[in-house]
């Protein structure tokens, strides 16, 4: 079983290494005030997914919740593909935030590198933005939590 699971994350992991390839173009195509914009909606949707009871699995339809993996990352990176920016960007935050979760705690090497790796892309997003700012939205959403 062990072996099973295994192949599975690798298989896993080779998707959203290709993934994070289409994600990054689209990072490094996008201009300052875009990456500006892209990290104030990341930060929603990781507050959004911190709520979930299982945030790997945000933006899964509820009846798809049994997977193995959730559904998050196949619609981010199809927004991705969008002729809209905005749906775009909303792909983008989507991706990274459902590939934080999903590769958080995994006990696996190749699962712990893609994590590293959807980091230094939001620490990219994270240096687009002024730190006075991001306290600003960090505020604002604590204000709408409470």
């Amino acid at each position: 079983m062990q072996f099973v699971t295994r192949v599975i994350a690798l298989s896993r992991a080779v998707q959203l290494r290709r993934q994070l390839r289409e994600v990054n173009k689209a990072l490094e195509s996008l201009s300052p005030p875009m990456r500006r914009q892209l990290a104030g909606i990341a930060i929603r949707e990781f507050n959004a997914a911190a709520a979930c009871e299982f945030p790997h699995l945000y933006g899964t339809p509820p009846e798809e919740k049994y997977r193995a993996w959730g559904a998050g990352t196949d619609i981010g990176i199809e927004r991705l593909q969008s002729e809209n920016l905005q749906v775009r960007l909303r792909g983008i935050a989507l991706w990274l935030t459902v590939v934080y979760h999903e590769t958080k705690d995994s006990p696996y090497s190749e699962q712990q590198d893609l994590h590293r790796q959807a980091m230094r892309a939001m620490r990219s997003l994270k240096e687009s933005v002024p730190a006075d700012q991001i306290k600003q939205w960090m505020n604002q959403e604590d204000a709408a939590a409470a």
